[in-house]
């Protein structure tokens, strides 16, 4: 049998993670603005306050942005100002 050498494959959940704020961002951003709201100033009003209803139920928005955790999600935007 011929011995190989194979590496091991890292497997980056940080990726993935940072993948699916961004798509519940955007969806939730697109819905609010669909509303007229200002999408800035209502997420940061629902990541201050934890209150769902600065979050329009429109395309399920509200719901969407309750899958992950507010402190994740402000973890995953200073990373990304930062470009860490």
């Amino acid at each position: 049998m011929e011995n190989k050498n194979y590496e091991t494959q890292i497997f980056e959940k940080i990726s993935l993670d940072k993948e699916k704020y961004k798509k519940v961002l955007e969806v939730v951003y697109q819905a609010l603005e669909d509303k007229g709201y200002n999408p800035t100033d209502q997420i940061i009003g629902y990541i201050l306050s934890g209150d769902p209803t600065y979050i329009t139920s429109h395309k399920n928005a509200r719901s969407i942005i309750q899958e992950i955790e507010r402190d994740e999600l402000l973890g995953e935007l200073l990373k990304s100002y930062l470009g860490n």
